[in-house]
């Protein structure tokens, strides 16, 4: 157990010394070797503007740009003066580049029906689709809004808005009434497209419903486009509503790509603040699209035959990057999901993955333990041997659940690879390129090309190896988000005013004699103990590595004693019965008394997202006893909430 005078370093509680290396086999034919990445990386600093204009270069430019980067912090320019179109990258550039016919998208809705896109069939549907958009009045800079199931036409209307410049806001199709309301108000949007339902679990979520209460309250609106995914049964509004279908089939298949200067705003994406307030995350067209190419190709090891599934839904930023921009910016095949991963059964992945022959997977971390807890059985029933490449993505992965990931789905065979990166951050930042590096249970790993990360003290001074402090990014990259929608202030205080000069992230780190960058959790969720900083993560991944839990949650509660006490949400491994004195004796044992929970709170679930994101803040307010405030509207089950407000504190 390591001991830091300045208190505001994270301790380092976590001795995971588990090293993977990847199979000869894979290593052999991986795109980039430990040489290479060194070298590469070395220049990506050195000599960024050589660096990025050779990956740049590789896309197509309707303009050349003047000047690489133009940084006048916290505003950053890349590409000055070029012009470029991200849709057109995507498809035309595809379709010329001999792929017409090869597939783009394989889509399996929850109820079975599948959908396959080549190249050549997208690339049509979205002219069609900008035609449809410039038929409904909306110009180059409009803001559009998509509140949609993971179908097709989600993809199809993000292309189609990016091909003409108009600003596509996506909006989680589980969020709520109010919270769709605020962001079509707080991005002014001109459009909504929606649908008329969408299959979740088997039952029907009445999305044209939601939207229609949602829009009573939104001035800028002026129509309602919408996609018939389930019995085309919805109230439509004369003059406002249209149906999908309809101006789809009157639009022309002739269309060219807008030519967009390189800092056009290509979407705005919200985030949850720490207040529960809403950011709207503004991307940019060119760094964003160069970054989303280059790490698809680097961080995946990506090769022509690969059918690349990405898990996540296109209302988060994992859904926009590689889900939908990245792999069609490398003319991958990409696989797309609507529905819930335990429909009918938790065996839906893994049937999909062999039925699709999927061989590049990346998923998160919830999603894993959720796996994890039902056992081997499921994925023991499919033919999983199309694999070749694991990936993670969401919050850090803990170790036992790193080890199953590689072990019962990837047969040992398969690098597993953790990205760390942000809504913010646009794309990947950290992680071990596979081929080229071992992997470490639960660490992210080495920087991603032109990042140039460090783990500091709250003063902003350069911490040793296995120090844990916060993370900050030194240097501008390409894919950074540009400002916060309509509040410039906001994004200045809250990524460039914490620690001077860097980009502050939000999270705590550390970095091991290797290199390799371990993120252990939001610094909002470091707890301090006695004087002691822990990371939630840490306690965390001790927990689910005793077999009786499955999932954890730790948050801090005031004590007058220590300052804070550890509080333990835990949800029990499927047939076992929590027993609160083994758990307290394992932390003990495998930590120390310091980590030793006050209070264990034996949960059948946990409160999150959607997108499998644990609501912590939720959490803190009934570990200390307090009435339930803030946005619960994202939450996937907001019942969880009373549940655990009427369990024993054990």
């Amino acid at each position: 157990m390591t001991s830091h005078t300045t208190s505001s370093n994270i301790d380092n509680v976590l001795h995971e010394t588990r090293v993977i290396e990847p199979p000869a086999q894979f290593a052999a034919a991986a795109n980039l070797s430990r040489e290479d990445y060194e070298r590469l990386y070395r220049q990506s600093l050195d000599d960024p503007d050589t660096f990025w204009a050779e990956v740049a270069g590789e896309l197509t430019w309707m303009q050349p740009w003047t000047q690489v980067l133009d940084w006048q912090e916290p505003h950053v320019k890349w590409f000055v003066g070029g012009q470029t179109n991200i849709a057109y990258n995507a498809l035309d550039r595809q379709v010329a580049l001999g792929r017409g016919d090869k597939r783009a998208f394989i889509w399996e809705g929850e109820d079975g029906e599948v959908r396959t896109f080549t190249y050549a069939e997208l690339l049509r549907e979205v002219k069609r689709a900008a035609n449809m958009l410039i038929s409904l009045g909306v110009q180059s800079g409009d803001r559009v809004t998509l509140y949609l199931p993971l179908i097709p036409e989600a993809a199809i209307a993000m292309l189609a808005c990016a091909r003409i410049g108009a600003v596509h806001s996506v909006v989680f199709g589980g969020f709520s009434v109010s919270a769709l309301s605020d962001r079509l108000n707080d991005a002014q949007s001109k459009l909504l497209i929606t649908a008329d339902a969408g299959y979740r679990k088997g039952a029907l979520v009445p999305l044209k419903a939601n939207a229609d209460a949602a829009a009573q309250n939104v001035p800028s609106l002026e129509h309602m486009l919408v996609v018939c995914r389930a019995d085309c049964d919805a109230a439509m509004q004369p003059g406002r509503d249209v149906w999908w279908h309809d101006a789809l089939a009157a639009a022309s298949d002739g269309h060219q790509a807008a030519s967009l200067d390189s800092e056009h705003p290509l979407f705005i994406l919200y985030t949850s603040g720490s207040t529960g307030k809403p950011k709207g995350v503004l991307h940019t067209t060119g760094g964003y699209m160069v970054a989303a190419s280059m790490t698809m190709q680097t961080a995946f090891d990506l090769k022509e035959d690969d059918v690349f599934w990405c898990t996540a839904d296109v209302g988060w930023v994992t859904g926009h990057s590689y889900t939908v921009y990245g792999p069609l910016l490398r003319g991958a095949t990409a696989v797309m999901y609507e529905g819930a991963p335990n429909h009918p059964d938790w065996g839906r992945f893994w049937q999909i993955v062999e039925k699709h022959k999927v061989s590049i997977l990346y998923t998160a971390p919830t999603a894993i333990r959720s796996f994890m807890r039902q056992g081997d059985g499921y994925p023991n029933r499919s033919d999983l041997s199309s694999l070749r490449l694991l990936g993670s993505v969401g919050e850090p992965i803990n170790p036992e659940a790193w080890m199953w990931y590689f072990r019962v789905i990837g047969g040992e065979r398969c690098p597993v690879i953790d990205t760390w990166w942000q809504t913010e951050t646009g794309t990947i930042m950290l992680t071990t390129l596979p081929g080229a590096f071992p992997g470490k249970p639960g660490s992210a790993g080495l920087p991603m090309f032109g990042v140039e990360p460090a783990i500091v003290t709250r003063e902003g001074t350069e911490l040793g190896p296995d120090e844990g402090g916060y993370l900050i990014i030194k240097r501008p990259w390409p894919s950074m988000l540009r400002t916060v929608y309509g509040d410039d202030e906001r994004y200045r205080k809250t990524y460039w005013g914490e620690i001077p000069h860097v980009y502050f992230a939000g999270d705590g780190a550390r970095r091991d004699a290797d290199g390799y960058i371990t993120v252990v959790g939001r610094v909002d969720d470091v707890l301090n103990v006695s004087g002691h900083r822990l990371g939630t993560m840490e306690i965390e991944s001790v927990l689910v590595a005793h077999p009786s839990v499955s999932e954890a949650a730790v948050v801090g509660r005031p004590d007058d004693l220590k300052g804070e006490g550890v509080v333990a949400f835990v949800t029990p491994q499927s047939g076992y019965v929590l027993d609160p004195a083994a758990i307290r004796a394992h932390i003990t044992r495998e930590i120390g008394a310091l980590a030793r929970p006050d209070a264990i709170v034996v949960a059948d679930a946990l409160p999150k997202t959607r997108s499998g994101k644990i609501m912590r803040r939720f959490l803190r307010q009934i570990a200390a006893g307090k009435e339930i405030q803030g946005d619960t509207s994202t939450l996937e089950d907001p019942s969880v909430l009373e549940r655990l407000q009427a369990a024993d504190l054990l």
